[in-house]
């Protein structure tokens, strides 16, 4: 198989590799603490953020359902952060060895998130307040979509990866735990969730069948749902598919606002 072979490619494991550029060591919290309104150090992390390779940022208060079990995160607050993929380099999948583009896309915009994250940890310990960076895709404690949901990003799709009403589903996530003051941000329900129950792109686009046509019970709640069992083992071997979120029709260059749209309005006709 062709997936056997992705390790062979000098290119996929340059991008993957432990010397990949994913951002600075964690510097000596400062010993002096800076403060200032939360307000305040909200505009300053996002511009931070935004100016330092950051698509997309937000902030929610932590939740003990956002970390994995057997693990403990002590600080207040959760930036997530958002990096944009190359649409047409993603939508090559599935790769071969003399053009793996996708699974190099993949890997490099999981580095640029984590030099994000990593910079912006540093930036807020010189501040003289705790952070620690949470760099993917093995993000360790945390889990990413749920805080990313809450912070603003967008929904869960059908294909186990979140919709944005900008992005569609071309982003990856990596975060920052922080004692530092800060103010929260709202979900966003456009109607992508309405979307996935009539959409079947990405379940038919799953090469190991990974995606199921409707909604699971997990853990009590009614939600979409992959076998990560079946989609893992293919994951690993291609080092980074992504064809679930290249087929997606949100993920179409200039198609998710107009998409986005079309759901709000459609779900606020019904709600009234």
């Amino acid at each position: 198989m062709v997936l056997d072979h992705h390790r062979l490619s000098p290119l996929v494991r340059k991008t993957y590799s432990p010397k990949a550029p994913r951002g600075p060591r964690p510097v000596e919290l400062a010993t002096q603490r800076i403060d200032k309104d939360p307000a305040d150090w909200t505009a300053e992390i996002k511009n931070f953020a935004l100016h330092n390779e950051a698509d997309m940022v937000g902030i929610v208060p932590m939740d003990p359902e956002y970390v994995y079990e057997g693990y403990e995160i002590n600080e207040a607050w959760v930036i997530m952060i958002g990096v944009v993929m190359d649409q047409e380099r993603l939508n090559t999948a599935p790769d071969t060895i003399e053009t793996a583009h996708s699974s190099i896309e993949v890997g490099e915009q999981y580095n640029r998130a984590a030099r994000v994250s990593r910079n912006l940890s540093n930036h807020i310990l010189e501040q003289g307040h705790y952070a620690k960076a949470y760099a993917g895709p093995y993000a360790s404690a945390l889990l990413m979509i749920p805080p990313a949901i809450a912070a603003g990003f967008g929904e869960l799709g059908k294909h186990g990866s979140m919709i944005s009403r900008t992005y569609g589903s071309s982003f990856r996530l990596s975060a920052v735990t922080t004692d530092m003051p800060l103010l929260g941000d709202a979900p966003d329900i456009f109607g992508a969730d309405d979307f996935c129950s009539s959409c079947q792109v990405c379940t038919k686009a799953c090469p190991p069948g990974a995606i199921l046509e409707t909604k699971q019970t997990v853990r009590g709640v009614e939600k979409w749902y992959v076998d990560f069992d079946k989609c893992i083992p293919y994951f690993g071997e291609a080092l980074g598919c992504g064809i679930c979120i290249a087929r997606c029709p949100w993920s179409r260059p200039g198609t998710a606002p107009k998409l986005a749209q079309k759901m709000t309005d459609r779900r606020n006709r019904r709600a009234g």
